[in-house]
């Protein structure tokens, strides 16, 4: 059983991506596209870092993905000490429920590319990192937790990305900007 009970400082946080909002921050995003943006379902995103042809709605309706797959595939190739589905809540409530005590995670920012989606929904808003990461999944739908030498194995046979690892403390998320 995964149940988070082996995690340690140490180990490595996973993120496989979101395909977008998935069951998290509909109302607020529905708030600025069509309320602050006056934006319409059929009018393209705009972003100005961004060549995006995505349209409102289908950045609205994208598909919420099954991670069983992937888990499956990764829970015969390495030990998965910890899992947190990112749905409401984002990644500072979700991440959480999975660590024992005494058990923090540090989200490294940056570390996974943002879609032009969420970078607009995050340029539009008046609100921090903490809030952003607490309503959005911001583009990491699912979180495996693995020892450092289980680590690579995992970023090799899946589109997944490092965010961040477990150190001593209380239990919860710290974000933390990118290190070089």
């Amino acid at each position: 059983m995964i149940d988070g009970r082996t995690i340690r400082p140490g180990d490595v946080i996973l993120g496989l991506p979101s395909t977008g909002l998935h069951t998290n921050g509909y109302s607020l995003a529905r708030e600025i596209l069509f309320n602050k943006c006056e934006l319409r379902v059929n009018d393209r995103i705009p972003c100005a870092a961004s060549n995006s042809k995505e349209t409102v709605g289908s950045a609205l309706l994208k598909v919420h993905p099954s991670y069983l797959p992937i888990l499956r595939q990764l829970h015969k190739k390495v030990k998965i000490k910890g899992l947190a589905h990112i749905t409401g809540g984002g990644l500072i409530d979700n991440l959480p429920r999975v660590l024992p005590e005494n058990a923090q995670a540090v989200i490294e920012l940056g570390t996974w590319p943002l879609s032009p989606f969420f970078r607009f929904l995050a340029e539009q808003t008046n609100v921090g990192d903490e809030e952003l990461y607490q309503v959005y999944n911001m583009g990491i739908g699912m979180t495996v937790i693995v020892s450092p030498a289980d680590a690579e194995k995992v970023l090799k046979t899946t589109k997944s990305y490092r965010i961040g690892s477990i150190v001593k403390g209380p239990r919860g998320v710290v974000l933390q900007p990118k290190t070089k």
